[in-house]
Parts: structure tokens; C-alpha cells; sequence
């Protein structure tokens, strides 16, 4: 059905004051480019205000965010050989995507490939390793006979305090941790956070690190020990709830798109983490939460925690189980405030250093 005139002209004068405001939002961000996190902080009283899901406002923030970044993606860059270890990964084919678009010569070394490593290795700029966190401190050992002092040499496992110590260990050369803090699903790195640990001449990888900003990418700074730290909390105890609700689930055999003809905004957004948490590699998922004792200690602990409550239940102990929510309720009074601002827990590690 048409829509009326007189609705249409509303709308059409709506879209035009939308428009120009979006025209100087643009501009105000060429000049001053703040975070994406700032820009979607303490905005989530007003769009419940409104009726806008935040989603929507995410989305426009963003495509904001991402009219900026062409102009810097235009400007020449100097082409630098990279090798990547693990390059047929799905996050090495990422990197290698992303760099070789902007026109950097990307080689790709793999586990049968080392009878070439002389080649891939010893006249790369940059080698980048990009393999299941079991083998890595092994694959940097057996690269690092081959690369020159000046190779700079990086990594973006999901834990940094032992690759880093490798890298610094068997190579005399530029060292950087870095840990992507996303899947390799994405299609580019726009409003993406990415760890930076810093391990020896720096200066070497700022074109890498101009590389993802530009990209629209956000780079946190924080040391190897301090990282590992926050990953027991923010990766390893996260993936064992979504893996034990996946499967919870599964075993119930429960009818997950019935559930969701009648389910909350919360239900479906839970549903989603989980359905791509198991679209990953098993091993990648599995290698997260084992990745170090501390991991496993926090795993243990939450599973305890939830042993403990689970037979509150069972035994239906009312004041107990509302004694545990007020004393949870207590601890996250003062916090309240930043668990309705998009989160970025590692920010609180953030360093003045400039990148």
C-alpha cells in the first residue's frame, strides 16, 4: 500500500534533517576521533527513552566510524614482506586478506612448508604467527634460527605472557604481542579491539599498528602478565557458561527456534554468542579455557560456585539463594553505572603511551 502524501513529505523532511545532522557528526569526527566505545557510552537511558534498540544506534555509530577510514586506507603505503606462520588458518587467512588489500606482500608458511622456511622466513619484515596456542611457543623456537635481527617478530595467540617470553628469548630482534579480540568471521577490523604487549624495539611494528587503526581498529596496551590476567575472566570463564549452556541445550534437546518465537531480547542475544561459540573450531574453543592453570583453577571455581547455588535450588532455600543475590547486588552497586556502557574491561590496563 502507498503511503499518504502528507506522511510521505513528513517523512522526507525527517530524513533530510537526519541526514544533515549525520553530515556534521562525520565531520566533528574527522576532527576529533574518539573511540567507538566513547561514542556508544551513556546513551542507553536515552535510546530506551526514544524506543530506539541500541543496536540501531550501534549500527549508525559505526557506519559513521567507517566513512572516516577510506581516506586513510587511500594514502600509499610502503609494501613490506610479511610472512604469516599459520596463514591458512581462518584467522591467518584474515590477516593475510587484510594486509594484501592494502598491498603489503603476504607469504603464507605452513607445517609441511618448512622445507622453504629459509625463504618465507629469512627475507621477511614482518613474521606473524598465527597457530593453536599449544604449538606456538614450538613454532616460535623453530622460526627464530631462521629470521634476521632486524625481522620483526609478533604473535596474536589468545595468551601472551609465554609467547612473548619466547620471542624475547630465542630472537634478538623486535618482538610484539599482540591478541585480536575477535573471531575471524569479521570483515574488516572496524571497531575492533586489539591487545598490544610490547616486548622489544617497538618502532619496528608502528607501521602494523598505523595498519589496524587505520583499519579502524582500537589497540589496548597492557603487559603480557597483565593480559593473561584479565583473560582468565574475560575468554577462559565466558566460553565454559556459553559451552555449558551449549551443551545443556543439546542434551535437553530443546527446541531452540520454538524458544525463540517467544523469547526475551536477553534470550536471543544469549542464543547467538552461543550458536557462534560452537561455529568455531572445537579445538580453538577447547584450547581457550586449557590454555593455562590459572584457567583452569578460575573454570573449577565457577563450576563450584555453580554446584553450590544449584543445591540452594534443590533444597528450594529461598532466604539463602536471596542472600547470595544481595550480596551480589552489594558488590555490583558501584559498578552498576559502567555495566550499562558497552564494556571494555581491558581498557582499565590502557598505558599513556602513544601507539
Amino acid at each position: 500500500m502507498p503511503l499518504k502524501s502528507s506522511y510521505s513529505d513528513e517523512l522526507k523532511k525527517t530524513d533530510q534533517s537526519l541526514i544533515a545532522l549525520l553530515s556534521d557528526r562525520i565531520l566533528l569526527l574527522a576532527s576529533e576521533q574518539p573511540s567507538l566505545d566513547e561514542q556508544l557510552a551513556d546513551v542507553a537511558p536515552l535510546l530506551a527513552q526514544a524506543g530506539i534498540p541500541e543496536s540501531v544506534w550501534a549500527d549508525l555509530v559505526k557506519s559513521c566510524h567507517a566513512s572516516l577510514t577510506p581516506k586513510s586506507a587511500t594514502n600509499y603505503v610502503i609494501p613490506r614482506q610479511v610472512t604469516i606462520v599459520g596463514g591458512h588458518g581462518r584467522m591467518g587467512r584474515l590477516f593475510k586478506e587484510q594486509l594484501s588489500l592494502v598491498g603489503h606482500n603476504v607469504s603464507v608458511l605452513e607445517y609441511d612448508d618448512w622445507e622453504y622456511a629459509d625463504k618465507l622466513l629469512t627475507q621477511a619484515e614482518l613474521v606473524l604467527v598465527s597457530v593453536p596456542i599449544e604449538y606456538t611457543v614450538d613454532v616460535i623456537k623453530r622460526a627464530a634460527k631462521y629470521l634476521a635481527p632486524t625481522t620483526a617478530l609478533c604473535d596474536i595467540t589468545s595468551i601472551k605472557t609465554q609467547p612473548t617470553q619466547a620471542m624475547l628469548e630465542y630472537h634478538c630482534g623486535p618482538v610484539m604481542g599482540l591478541h585480536p579480540m575477535f573471531g575471524p568471521n569479521i570483515k574488516s577490523f572496524l571497531g575492533q579491539k586489539v591487545v598490544v604487549c610490547r616486548g622489544r624495539n617497538d618502532d619496528s611494528f608502528q607501521w602494523l599498528l598505523d595498519f589496524l587503526k587505520g583499519k579502524g581498529g582500537e589497540l589496548i596496551v597492557c603487559t603480557p602478565e597483565e593480559h593473561d590476567q584479565m583473560m582468565v575472566i574475560i575468554q577462559a570463564t565466558q566460553h565454559f557458561c556459553r559451552f555449558s549452556l551449549g551443551v545443556f541445550l543439546a542434551q535437553s534437546r530443546v527446541e531452540i527456534e520454538h524458544s525463540l518465537t517467544m523469547s526475551t531480547p536477553n534470550y536471543r542475544q544469549e542464543i547467538d554468542i552461543v550458536k557462534r561459540l560452537f561455529s568455531q573450531n572445537p579445538n580453538l574453543c577447547v584450547d581457550i579455557m586449557l590454555a593455562t592453570e590459572e584457567r583452569c583453577n578460575a573454570i573449577s571455581f565457577l563450576a563450584k560456585t555453580y554446584s553450590r547455588l544449584a543445591r540452594l535450588v534443590a533444597r528450594k532455600d529461598r532466604e539463602a539463594l536471596i542472600k547470595e543475590f544481595e550480596n551480589t547486588q552489594s558488590f555490583l552497586e558501584g559498578k552498576i553505572n559502567s555495566f550499562l556502557q558497552p564494556l571494555n574491561t581491558t581498557a582499565q590496563m590502557h598505558t599513556n603511551i602513544s601507539i
